[in-house]
């Protein structure tokens, strides 16, 4: 009996691993795939944070594979968000004096940014009639995703949930945001930084960089300041949210 156990484990273990590296393979493999596509067919939909995920979906609708399948083969790739978040120190290092210079415009702006974008959610989730877990999932999506998924965490969000919000939100604001640029009267090169950082944190930083280094700097200095100022709100977050 106690064989028969011990190789059923074994079993269960190796199909386990199996798994994990099937669907990581297949997860990596189709990002850096679109990420190819995506450079030399720079369309919308050829996102690789759009195109990956429509791949995965397929097969595994293909394969009849569960969500709880895949994310316990690639539940791995979530944890590296916390390594993620350490090397968001980079930025802030990197740009010392101009957090020096303009530490005040950006605290505020930042401040500012983050609250509208709380409040914004707040207000799309009473209009659509979401309520419970699926509204609380849905108030950190203005920050980068290692922020959110912890914000989402405390104030009792799905974690999981407010990743798919906060990449939604980053794609829209970033094709957005470019818009934006060009129509709204913005001349300061901090504004124009804020804009993207604020409103689509990595997506929009990364479309920074294509559009201007200097829009792309500040943007990643924004999107790392309203992270921060979010998680250390997380637990005020809570505390107001839970009385409505």
């Amino acid at each position: 009996m106690i064989h028969w156990v011990d190789g059923l484990t074994h079993g269960f273990s190796i199909a386990n691993f199996e798994q994990m590296i099937l669907w990581s393979a297949l997860t990596i493999g189709f990002y850096a795939l679109m990420r190819y596509v995506h450079t030399r067919i720079s369309l919308w939909w050829t996102t690789p944070l759009i195109a990956a995920p429509i791949l995965l979906i397929i097969t595994m609708i293909a394969s009849h594979t569960s969500y709880a399948a895949y994310i316990s083969g690639t539940h791995w790739l979530i944890l590296l968000l916390g390594p993620a978040t350490v090397a968001f120190a980079v930025p802030i290092y990197e740009q010392r004096k101009l957090i020096r210079q303009n530490w005040l415009v950006l605290t505020i702006g930042v401040f500012v940014g983050s609250t509208v974008a709380i409040l914004s959610s707040w207000g799309l989730a009473t209009l659509l009639g979401l309520d419970g877990s699926l509204r609380l999932s849905l108030l950190p999506r203005s920050v980068s995703t290692p922020f959110a998924m912890n914000v989402s965490t405390v104030i009792g969000g799905v974690p999981e949930l407010t990743a798919v919000f906060v990449i939604l939100s980053g794609i829209f604001g970033a094709a957005i945001g470019e818009l934006m640029l060009f129509r709204l009267p913005i001349r300061s090169v901090l504004a124009r930084g804020a804009l993207f950082g604020m409103g689509a944190h990595v997506a929009g930083s990364h479309k920074a960089y294509q559009i201007h280094q200097d829009y792309g700097a500040i943007a990643g200095l924004v999107m790392v300041f309203a992270g921060i100022l979010n998680v250390l709100a997380g637990p005020l977050l809570a505390v107001i949210f839970q009385r409505f």
